[in-house]
């Protein structure tokens, strides 16, 4: 057929269907009946372009959130800094840095209606919470039980977004869930029963951090349905989560049996310093910014999910970063991880 040739439409059959497509310059009005099979692939192509961009935002935000362990192994071991007090000048630092850069580029981005505030304020409590209890969680059971126990909010979040979000809970979350957990033990090499000789205390604040991690994942999809911007949510939770921390640590025994560590602990260290500033701009704002943002396309549940691919990810850059091994073990926990998000994923595409 001519450029030139003037075809206002093509019919075929009845009337059902008619949108436009711009044929070479002009536009060209289409008009019929789709097969069944067309009109679905159609149909699910926006969706499973939604889910493919909510995966890998997820999943960039997970690699990125990853390297907090190793910002956080450094600053605990080389300057000795209460876990507490870290945990507060990084929220600290966190919200003073995305302000800081509203302010000076999107300053629309610091405005709130006032009916969204008294969330921003439990989610930042909620978030304080999740710091704190991981805390003490891995002071009582070690790092590798208390990473098992707090990514037990994978199957919190898929149970309690089935009835709150009414969000699918089939035997393919199920297993997912199954796999990630499963995966996680080997990685953080909780198969040893040496580690889980804990009082009951220890296994308790672990699995609450799990609940809490898991709070602030539905509370983030939560802030979605709300339509609040992700940035602007993620620079309130983290003042207010702040606010708590500080509060909290000067709370006479309940993070050090004696007098409240100092919050300037660091001194003069001006390395010290860099390094929380550097946590902050990189793996706090990054990872937590596009897990919360991954949440407008993907259930709660599903970012969850692919969260427990960080320690897998923690494992590798610590064994490039700081010499520390890679075993089978690991590797084989990193495999169960991946292949749970994967499968999940081409079952809902399947979907």
């Amino acid at each position: 057929m001519a450029r030139g040739e003037n075809w206002d439409c093509i019919k075929s059959g009845s009337p059902a269907l008619e949108f436009n497509v711009p044929l070479f310059s002009r536009p060209v009005v289409f008009s019929g009946i789709i097969p069944a099979n067309m009109e679905k692939t159609i149909t699910a192509q926006p969706r499973i372009s939604r889910l493919t961009k909510g995966y890998l935002i997820a999943l960039i935000g997970t690699i990125i959130w990853s390297a907090t362990a190793v910002f956080i192994r450094y600053l605990t071991e080389e300057y000795a800094m209460p876990p507490i007090v870290l945990a507060f000048w990084r929220d600290a630092v966190t919200a003073a840095a995305m302000a800081l850069f509203f302010i000076l580029f999107t300053p629309v981005r610091l405005s709130i209606e006032r009916h969204h505030l008294p969330f921003l304020v439990l989610y930042g409590f909620t978030l304080s919470i999740f710091n704190s209890l991981w805390t003490v969680s891995v002071s009582l059971n070690g790092a590798a039980v208390s990473t098992v126990l707090a990514y037990s909010s994978a199957g919190f979040t898929a149970i309690i977004a089935f009835f709150l979000y009414h969000e699918r809970l089939d035997w393919v979350k199920i297993l997912a869930v199954i796999l990630s957990i499963g995966g996680c033990v080997l990685v953080a090499g909780a198969y040893n029963l040496d580690l889980w000789r804990i009082n009951a205390l220890g296994i308790l604040t672990g699995l609450l951090s799990g609940v809490a991690f898991c709070a602030y994942s539905l509370l983030g999809k939560a802030a979605t349905r709300r339509g609040m911007n992700s940035w602007t949510t993620l620079l309130y939770t983290f003042f207010f989560a702040a606010l708590f921390l500080l509060s909290y640590v000067n709370v006479p025994g309940l993070f050090s049996k004696t007098a409240p560590p100092s919050m300037f602990w660091l001194g003069s260290a001006w390395f010290g310093w860099l390094l929380i500033f550097l946590l902050a701009i990189g793996p706090t704002i990054g990872g937590y910014g596009l897990y919360t943002y991954s949440m407008n396309f993907l259930p709660a549940s599903v970012a969850n999910l692919i969260a427990t691919l960080e320690p897998s990810f923690t494992a590798l850059q610590s064994y490039f970063l700081l010499g520390e091994r890679f075993t089978p073990p690991q590797i084989i926990g990193s495999i169960m991880i991946i292949g749970g998000v994967i499968f999940l994923r081409i079952m809902e595409e399947r979907k």
